[in-house]
């Protein structure tokens, strides 16, 4: 960079410095040198220019102090006197005012002439540019093989890491991660990275993380902006050099992102034909194996079968809730063809681990979904693995009915197998939740009537009555009333429902009800 310091410390100029400025002034960065005897030249000198003067200004009749007032409001980087035979010492006056005005001031000897600062300064922005480019395309090359490799969009950020020491992430519209370098963002700095990009256009400038201010650098091409490269840094405090690295690696990211979103889109295609494949049978076992080859799952493995899903949710599958499951079976090495529907996702594991490992795994996976989807209780249906690709029909039904079922309740497990599940719950699991609703309410609706018109207990006798096995005795004591009343409820239980809880059949409908209600209620 050149600098004030640039021409001192050049033993060949034989600078004097007079007046050093304030504070760091000589490692202002120079744009260039400007060589004037005008007595005002603030019109023509660029801010950061090195003035160039012999003073034939003073001897036109223009003070010192106008001079260096006139070279001050220019936002000049200071000012050379070059001295001559008939002035062989920088004036006092001249010294005096530079000193006033916090400007620095360097004397050049009459031996060497303007035109070796000039060279002097060419040579330094030449050396500058060409170093610019030699590292552009060092780190060109770098980027590119990341981005070709296995690495990524980590690796591109490494690229940048490793040469400028910035915190930096790469996050796209939903608030995911999809790399880090150094940079410590919360959940809250995340969405609101994300929201961000739903703008148009994208600030450039989002208050995020502990510098307090980050740098947006959007990636992806216009109209279609996805994804950001973000440096937790104030743009005000990135140099140039820095932020031309950030603009080049944003450019590899949006080839990168590009491409793997080409092949996700690609394979998300040839995997959601499994699911035909799997349904078919014996059809298409042959072009089952060659899918499965093709998606790096060994068809001749255990597979086994899963189905994920947020439960009661208005939405049960999320883009957050595929991505972050795919980032985590690939992180924590587990082979898995994930095939996103509209009720539920599905994944073919080839489980080459213990069969006893497979539950816990599965109850961490939905922990760590619930951590990622904040709000939303994830629950996963699945399957003992199955041996090869030829049983996958009825452990993918067992799957996603367990799914199904796990999703009416918020309050459920987060983990079954369609075995674990209690018959009546199953047998629930086929019906809709307009279907439950209407169910529950034909049987309950009255009761509830009835104890809100008239202040009864009916419901809730009810549920005393079959926690207890209709034990009349048991009940009549846990509700502190007299058997005769208990009775008396019971009757009117059957008056109002239509399904007498004294008898079997009756408390097999009530019960059922109850449990329907309780799936479909929060």
């Amino acid at each position: 960079m050149l600098t004030l310091r640039t021409f001192t410390d050049n033993p060949a100029l034989h600078l004097t410095v007079l007046v050093p400025g304030p504070p760091g002034a000589l490692d202002r960065p120079v744009t260039w040198v400007h060589n004037t005897e005008l007595p005002d030249p603030s019109p023509y000198v660029r801010e950061n220019e090195l003035v160039l003067t012999n003073g034939l200004w003073n001897e036109d009749g223009c003070p010192p102090g106008e001079f260096v007032a006139a070279v001050r409001r220019a936002r000049a980087a200071g000012i050379v006197f070059g001295l001559r035979e008939s002035v062989t010492t920088t004036p006092p006056s001249l010294i005096d005012a530079c000193r006033r005005a916090h400007l620095p001031l360097l004397e050049l000897v009459i031996a060497i002439p303007f035109t070796a600062l000039s060279q002097a300064a060419a040579a330094c922005l030449q050396d500058e540019t060409k170093s610019r480019l030699e590292a552009s395309v060092r780190r060109g090359n770098a980027l590119a093989a990341a981005i070709s490799g296995d690495t990524g969009v980590s690796g591109a950020l490494t690229v940048l890491h490793q040469e400028f020491g910035l915190p930096l992430a790469v996050v796209d519209r939903l608030g995911r991660p999809l790399a880090l370098a150094a940079a410590h963002l919360s959940e809250e700095d995340l969405h609101l990275l994300g929201d961000t990009l739903t703008r148009r256009p994208p600030p450039l400038e989002v208050a995020v993380g502990p510098a307090g201010t980050a740098t947006v650098i959007p990636v992806g091409v216009p109209g279609d902006i996805t994804t950001a490269l973000v440096c937790l840094r104030p743009a005000a405090t990135l140099q140039e050099p820095e932020l031309a690295a950030l603009q080049q690696a944003a450019h590899y990211l949006t080839l990168d992102i590009t491409r793997r979103r080409a092949v996700d889109a690609i394979e998300q295609r040839f995997a959601g034909e499994l699911i035909d494949m799997i349904t078919s049978g014996a059809d298409r076992e042959a072009d089952l194996a060659r899918r499965l080859t093709a998606l790096g799952i060994d068809p001749a493995a255990p597979l086994a079968v899963t189905a994920t899903a947020h439960a009661a949710g208005p939405d049960p599958v999320t883009t957050t809730l595929v991505t972050t499951a795919r980032q985590i079976h690939l992180s924590d090495g587990i082979p898995a063809v994930l095939i996103p529907g509209s009720r539920d996702l599905i994944a073919v594991i080839a489980w080459q681990r213990p069969v006893q490992d497979l539950r816990p795994w599965l109850d961490r996976l939905a922990t760590r979904l619930d951590e990622r989807c904040p709000g939303l209780h994830t629950v996963i249906g699945y399957s003992a693995p199955a041996d090869g690709h030829a049983r996958l029909r009825t452990p993918l039904r067992q799957a996603r009915q367990a799914c199904h079922t796990l999703t009416l309740s918020t309050t459920g497990p987060s983990t079954a197998t369609l075995a674990e599940l209690p018959s009546h719950i199953t047998l629930l699991g086929n019906l809709d939740a307009g279907e439950l609703q209407r169910f529950a309410d034909t049987l309950l609706g009255p009761l509830r009537t009835h104890d809100t018109t008239r202040t009864t207990h009916l419901e809730a006798t009810l549920r005393a009555f079959l926690d207890r096995g209709g034990h009349a005795k048991a009940t009549a004591d846990a509700l502190y009333i007299h058997v005769n009343t208990l009775r008396k409820r019971l009757a009117r239980i059957a008056d109002l429902t239509g399904r007498d809880p004294q008898t079997f059949h009756g408390q097999i409908d009530l019960y059922l009800a109850l449990r329907a209600d309780a799936l479909i209620t929060p």
